[in-house]
């Protein structure tokens, strides 16, 4: 696998889905906010699948 991930985006996952794991931890929103796993895991790793097939790659180029 390939990293189609770059710094700004994995950052934007990852708070974002901490964020939804948090807000559903604390009874605020329901079951959906598990969805959170999914940007969580993809900016953990680096790599989306979407991405991948969409041949999207928000890394930086390589010199």
């Amino acid at each position: 696998m390939k990293s189609n991930v770059g710094g700004i985006d994995r950052i934007l996952r990852i708070v974002l889905g901490l964020v939804l794991l948090g807000l559903t931890l604390m009874g605020t929103i329901g079951v959906w906010g598990w969805l959170g796993v999914v940007p969580l895991a993809t900016g953990a790793i680096g790599w989306c699948p979407p991405y991948a097939i969409f041949g999207f790659n928000t890394c930086s180029m390589k010199k």
